[in-house]
């Protein structure tokens, strides 16, 4: 209410206290105010029955729009970061390529080379062995990643890997428990009281071990 009305009359139109309880001196200023809020609009305001529907159907619009949607989809907590950031550089570079004029170069950017490889034999005599693998620092000295195979002679086995150019350790795996170094190549001790067998890689020359 007004704050000019005298605290005693404010009472009066909360429904505190009964109008004949006011001071003489207050009734004049009481009988103001009440006149002053029955010119007060207190009808029930009546919404509309479809308001509901027109609403709900602007929200299902909203929900159902692509880019709602695939917002959605790059903000929910199950897609990867990398994701995210693939589609990121995707968007950049389609900008760049319709910022291009019409008629000017298009410089390819070459793709990074993959180092060279050279294919190496690798040789193994075990006359005893079921099974003989290669394990090294090529394939994460995982045995079960380079299986041997037996040759035509019998206890021969063998296999040919591609392997980049540089210097790698390794090892044969003989029936998946005893690790033996190449008796043809160089070995070094791998500090832990083993040998490894250590083959350089040359561009351009394969190599039989």
């Amino acid at each position: 209410m007004n704050e000019t009305f005298d605290p005693q009359v404010k009472q009066v139109l909360d429904g505190e206290r009964a109008s004949s309880e006011l001071p003489p001196s207050l009734r004049a200023e009481g009988e103001a105010a009440r006149r002053l809020l029955a010119a007060v609009d207190r009808s029930e305001v009546a919404l509309s029955p479809h308001l509901d529907t027109r609403v709900m159907a602007v929200v299902r619009r909203h929900a159902a729009s692509p880019r709602y949607r695939a917002w959605r989809w790059l903000t929910a907590p199950s897609v990867p970061p990398w994701v995210v950031g693939a589609l990121a550089a995707a968007a950049i570079a389609l900008v760049l390529i319709r910022s291009v004029p019409d008629g000017a170069p298009v410089v390819a950017v070459p793709a990074p080379a993959a180092p060279e490889s050279v294919y190496v034999k690798f040789v193994l005599f075990a006359a005893d062995a079921r099974r003989v693998a290669l394990a090294g620092t090529f394939n994460r000295w995982d045995p079960a990643t380079t299986p041997l195979t037996r040759a035509g002679a019998p206890g021969v086995w063998t296999v040919t890997v591609a392997l980049p150019v540089g210097q790698h350790q390794y090892a044969f795996v003989v029936d998946g428990q005893q690790w033996i170094p190449d008796p043809a190549a160089p070995s070094i001790d791998d500090g832990f009281g083993r040998k490894n067998s250590v083959v350089s890689v040359s561009a351009g020359q394969g190599r039989i071990l």
